[in-house]
């Protein structure tokens, strides 16, 4: 009996794309299977022991979840869906993870290629609909350009800036056979993920540095994806020079860092806002000048010299024009800048941020943390999971009112530590967020602040929780509106609150139907036991916290204001 070895050797076109996970050593995707994927699913089933599968409850909860699992672990994050329904229901996670640069890969089946164009069941142009929220995408119509295709998403997705790809597979080719090999892809021509460092704006960027009297370092998440953070503190220190940071650049420098001087932003601590529009030398690093940071561009840091530290060149005066771009790694940039930046102090305007701060303090901190009033304030639960978690705790927020509290009043003593929607503002992005940052890192405790209204959002994900056991902390800090927008209607609609009250369910035993551990919280002398309580669990837990309704979030820079008109009521 005569054999052709080649042909016995050949595998499906479905286990090349489990073979080429394998290869990127994916070891946990999250997904739904359908249709148009389940030749993929059939292969997956055989390699359990190797790739861990999460059945997420809807496909949005597959990407967020891959976002926690990347955010918190710099690894490529990776969500599966069918044709159709399944892949339009990834394109929200798809538009978050685009503008705040995660990598992740998503796969999804398609219909047979003979089926293309003709409407067929569950299908959809998820290569057309993905394009403008993707940093690249590919339909593979043939089994023979699987591992190619592979190879190069990954390699996309985490290179130089970062961010999401969709590779959208035909059944037909998930079916037919090839000789697999795999080959990592290195670099591919046109494609300049890292620019390369120009000495000479080094050297113009060292000089403005050392002969500026009034600078300011703002931070962005460009830092954490660079891996830069150790480099990021001695430049810092070096230099003396005060430093804030954007949302998605909290926790690169620990929070109590006697230069880091706080949050900008909207609702960002008021010196470093002030004090944007005071400084000679404003110092930009892997930020993209987004307009809730600058306020109006028209005034934003006009008095200063600006210098960009940025990896992607289409950033470079896109929103405010610079005065010097040192484009290239932040890791590798920040490097060079220490080693010509002269040793300094800046004691006299650090003074001015630790003055304006204490008008801040006094106005809005102190009534947060130190309520006297009866109702629970957002603020006070922060300060009792930071007690609890000694600010080592992940917290993995939602988008809303709790996530600017979360943001401004949690400890971070380690970097990765602040995951939340930042460009895109995703209600609906913690609870499956936390799922996956949990099983990326499950030596770390994962605790998501979420408001009542997009908690409801992905609610679903629960169960994902409950068949998993990721031992998450889900705080749920219920104001029973949808409160940021609420408080927008008081301040600049006559408080006509049109469509904003919530009325909710009893998310407790919501909970407890999916077997969680739970708990409610409406008075301040059971605070402290029930957040230890959760701490303290092994398990999945949700806790929910009656606060204030009609609380506001302060300070504030109104829409279309200056920086340094923000308000502290």
């Amino acid at each position: 009996m005569n054999f052709n070895l080649n042909i016995m050797s050949k595998i499906t076109g479905s286990e090349a794309v489990i073979k080429c996970l394998l290869e990127e050593q994916v070891d946990i995707i999250y997904g739904y299977p359908g249709g148009a994927i389940m030749p993929v699913y059939d292969e997956l089933y055989k390699y359990q022991d190797k790739i861990h599968h999460v059945l997420t409850r809807h496909e949005q909860g597959a990407t967020h979840s891959a976002q926690g699992f990347a955010r918190i672990s710099g690894k490529v994050g990776v969500a599966i869906a069918t044709s159709g329904p399944g892949a339009t229901n990834l394109v929200t996670g798809l538009a978050d993870a685009q503008i705040d640069s995660t990598p992740m890969v998503c796969i999804t089946g398609q219909v047979s290629s003979h089926l293309l164009g003709s409407d067929a069941f569950q299908e959809t142009d998820i290569i057309g609909i993905s394009t403008p929220i993707t940093k690249w995408n590919y339909q593979i119509t043939k089994a023979s350009e699987i591992p190619e295709i592979f190879a190069k998403a990954f390699y996309i997705a985490k290179s130089g800036r970062p961010g999401p790809v969709l590779i959208d597979i035909t059944k037909d080719a998930q079916f037919d056979k090839i000789e697999f090999s795999y080959k990592k892809v290195e670099a591919i021509r046109s494609y300049n993920p890292e620019p390369k460092i120009n000495p000479d704006d080094l050297k113009d960027a060292a000089d403005l540095i050392n002969n500026a009297k009034k600078p300011l370092i703002v931070w962005g998440q460009g830092v954490i994806l660079g891996n830069a953070e150790d480099e990021l503190m001695k430049f810092v220190e070096k230099s003396g020079i005060p430093a804030a940071w954007t949302i998605l650049g909290a926790s690169a420098i620990p929070t109590s860092h006697p230069l880091n001087v706080g949050m900008l932003g909207m609702h960002g601590n008021y010196a470093p806002n002030v004090l944007t529009n005071e400084c000679d030398i404003l110092i930009a690093i892997g930020m993209r000048f987004d307009d809730r940071v600058t306020g109006d561009v028209n005034r934003y840091a006009k008095q200063a010299k600006i210098i960009h530290f940025e990896i992607d060149p289409a950033e470079v005066n896109k929103n405010i024009k610079v005065d010097i771009a040192v484009l290239g790694d932040a890791k590798k940039s920040l490097n060079e800048i220490l080693k010509i930046t002269n040793k300094k102090t800046h004691k006299k305007w650090l003074n001015e941020f630790k003055k304006l701060y204490q008008i801040e303090y006094e106005k809005v901190i102190h009534n947060d943390l130190n309520p006297v009033k009866d109702g629970l304030t957002m603020g006070e639960v922060m300060k009792e999971i930071n007690l609890q978690t000694k600010g080592y705790a992940a917290i993995v927020s939602d988008v809303g009112q709790h996530q600017m509290i979360a943001c401004r009043y949690s400890d971070f003593n380690i970097s990765k530590s602040n995951i939340t929607s930042g460009g895109l503002g995703t209600m609906g992005f913690a609870l499956p967020a936390a799922i996956g940052a949990k099983m990326a890192c499950p030596e770390r405790e994962v605790v998501a602040v979420i408001g009542d209204g997009g908690y409801q959002m992905t609610i679903q994900e629960l169960g994902t929780v409950f068949q998993t056991k990721a031992a998450v902390k889900i705080v749920v800090l219920n104001n029973d509106f949808l409160g940021m927008v609420r408080q927008w209607q008081q301040l600049f609609f006559d408080k006509r609150y049109a469509s904003t009250e919530m009325v909710n369910p009893d998310f407790v035993k919501i909970a407890e139907g999916y077997y969680l551990k739970a708990r409610r919280v409406t008075e301040r002398k059971n605070l402290a036991d029930a957040v230890e309580e959760m701490i303290k669990s092994n398990e999945p837990y949700f806790l929910e916290v009656v606060v204030e309704k009609e609380a506001n979030v302060f300070p504030m820079i109104p829409t279309g204001s200056s920086v340094s008109e923000i308000r502290l009521n």
